[in-house]
C-alpha cells in the first residue's frame, strides 16, 4: 500500500489541503494528515481542521509521497519549520515524492533549493519568490519526483496527477470517472 503524508500548518489553503488527501484515499492509498503541532489546525478561510497527528509523531517514518499544501500564511510556516525541510529533503533522498501547491513550490520547494534544476509552477503571486528552478504557467507540471500545481482551481487535477504518479493513470481515470473532474489526459 502507497503511503502519504499530507502537512497542515495554521493558515493552510483548505481546498489545497482536503482534496488530495480524499482524492488519494479514493485510489486506495494510505494517508495521515500531520500538524505542525498537535491538535486542531485552522484555514486561512477560518475552516478548523483536526489532523490525524502531529508532525513530531511521525518523525523517521517514511512515505512514499509528501504534500504540501499552500495558502497563506500556511505555506510560509511550513518554509519556516525545520523538521519540514528535513522531511523533504530526506523524501526526494529516497527517491519518493513530494507534491506542493499554490505558495508552497515557491516559499517551500524552491526557498530550500529543491527545485534547482526542475521544472515547476506556483500560485502567480509567488513566481516572483521562485529563484530556483524554472517557472512553468501550467496548471500542474510533474518533473522527476516533484508535482507542483498553481493553486485552488487546480486541486483537483494536482490530486489526480499524484494518483497518476503513484497508482498509474488507469487508477486516476477510475478515481475521477464518478467525479467528473475536467482533465487534460
Amino acid at each position: 500500500m502507497k503511503t502519504v503524508l499530507v502537512l497542515f500548518a495554521e493558515g493552510f489553503e483548505e481546498i489545497e489541503a482536503v482534496t488530495p488527501v480524499d482524492v488519494l484515499r479514493r485510489a486506495g492509498a494510505d494517508v495521515t494528515t500531520a500538524g505542525l503541532a498537535a491538535g486542531p489546525v485552522r484555514g486561512a478561510r477560518g475552516v478548523v481542521v483536526l489532523p490525524d497527528t502531529d508532525l513530531a509523531s511521525v518523525a523517521g517514518r517514511a512515505f512514499d509521497l509528501v504534500v504540501l499544501p499552500g495558502g497563506m500564511p500556511g505555506a510560509a510556516n511550513l518554509a519556516e519549520d525545520p523538521r519540514v525541510r528535513d522531511l523533504v529533503a530526506g523524501t526526494l533522498e529516497r527517491g519518493a515524492m513530494v507534491g506542493a501547491i499554490c505558495a508552497s513550490p515557491a516559499l517551500v520547494l524552491s526557498a530550500h533549493g529543491f527545485l534547482r534544476g526542475k521544472r515547476a509552477t506556483c500560485h502567480p503571486a509567488t513566481a516572483e519568490d521562485m529563484t530556483e528552478g524554472e517557472y512553468v504557467d501550467e496548471r500542474v507540471v510533474m518533473d522527476g519526483a516533484i508535482v507542483t500545481s498553481k493553486g485552488p482551481g487546480t486541486a483537483l487535477e494536482f490530486a489526480l496527477a499524484l494518483v497518476d504518479r503513484l497508482f498509474g493513470p488507469g487508477t486516476a481515470r477510475a478515481v475521477n470517472e464518478p467525479m467528473f473532474g475536467r482533465v487534460d489526459n
